[in-house]
């Protein structure tokens, strides 16, 4: 009796006989099966995390799933593709050749509308085209601040446009001119910016500037642009998300517009081919815009040479245009670059805000002043 009231005993001990832990065996298996369901969770959320904030791949023009070609389109040695528009007379008889850059959630056909009296009368060529991932262009997913002059310059000799050309870039594609200014400047004849995008990261900003500019931005601006210079991973997630406001330019939200910018932006909401502007998606667009354009650049505008210096009566002129009231891109930054850049001529509109280039007879005013040195 004794033997079988002992092995009971070690029966009832043995079923209770702790792991390998410490723990019962119950409670080891309970808790393995708890972290087992933490790691699925985790690589569950993980997965979806990653899913949100990867964006969709761009559609590609003319291919399936993609939308028609119905543009000229120039094929470049990387093999992708920049549609473009000419106007004016035929660049043969052309006595001035111009290459517009379009800006933000824009396309080639937002090309400035220059009247074709004066087009005519000073032989001006004038040539638009679709940014990559634009409209009709191919997305370019390794675009740089270098790569888009880079484009510029293949874009020109494509067509056959000569050792030199005039440029003219707005808003976003204001800032584009910088870069050509820093990579092409031997193929220019001379340059218009207007009410360009500027970078808040650029050294050589006092920080009296920087927090003026910073702080005339809507809050949601202000964290838009900060995501894309910071963590620019993010910056598809954060512009498609709804938690928060995110960027107001891109969500055409009305506060944006200023008194002066009000009655102009009806210029773009009667645009009968704005839907082919964001036709490929917005991430190699909008997105990518903003990545580049407020990204990490290795050298600053503000600390430029005069890369024409010394050319003498022929010497390129370099004209920078913005509005007091600008709510888009703030004046402070190009007010400030030009004092910084004394052979860059300033031309600082009181009444006017970003929208002043599409205004009735400005465009006019703008290429005549860059060609003829009128103001």
């Amino acid at each position: 009796m004794a033997g079988a009231g002992g092995a009971a005993s070690d029966r009832r001990e043995g079923a209770t006989a702790p792991g390998k832990n410490g723990a019962p065996p119950a409670a080891a298996a309970l808790s393995g099966a708890l972290r087992r369901l933490a790691l699925a969770l985790l690589v569950f959320f993980s997965a979806l995390l990653y899913g949100q904030i990867q964006p969709p791949p761009s559609k590609i023009p003319g291919a399936p799933g993609g939308p028609p070609v119905t543009a000229p389109r120039m094929r470049l040695r990387d093999g992708r593709h920049l549609a473009y528009l000419e106007s004016g007379v035929p660049k043969e008889e052309a006595k001035y050749k111009i290459i517009f850059v379009h800006g933000f959630d824009c396309c080639r056909y937002d090309v400035l509308n220059v009247s074709q009296g004066l087009l005519q009368d000073l032989g001006i060529y004038l040539l638009s085209f679709d940014r990559p991932g634009y409209a009709e262009s191919d997305a370019h997913p390794a675009r740089t601040e270098k790569s888009i002059a880079l484009d510029i310059e293949e874009l020109a000799d494509n067509l056959q446009l000569g050792p030199k050309f005039h440029l003219i870039g707005f808003s976003m594609g204001g800032e584009i001119m910088w870069s050509c200014l820093k990579y092409i400047p031997h193929r220019l004849a001379g340059v218009a910016i207007l009410a360009p995008v500027g970078n808040y990261w650029w050294s050589g900003f006092p920080p009296e500037v920087f927090e003026e500019a910073w702080y005339v931005q809507f809050p949601q601006d202000r964290r838009a642009v900060w995501v894309a210079h910071h963590l620019p991973w993010l910056t598809h997630w954060w512009n498609t998300q709804n938690l928060f406001p995110s960027s107001s330019v891109k969500g055409k939200n009305p506060i944006i517009l200023s008194k002066e910018d009000l009655p102009l932006s009806q210029k773009f909401i009667d645009r009968t081919y704005k839907e082919q502007v964001r036709q490929l998606g917005e991430h190699d667009s909008l997105h990518r815009d903003m990545m580049v354009g407020f990204g990490k650049w290795s050298w600053s505008p503000l600390e430029m040479e005069n890369p024409f210096a010394g050319a003498g009566d022929g010497e390129v002129k370099v004209h920078l245009w913005h509005g007091v009231e600008d709510l888009f891109v703030p004046v402070q930054l190009s007010r400030y670059i030009s004092k910084r850049l004394p052979w860059v001529i300033y031309h600082e509109l009181p009444t006017a805000g970003h929208l002043f280039p599409v205004a009735d007879g400005m465009p006019d005013v703008i290429v005549r002043s860059l060609l003829l040195g009128n103001e």
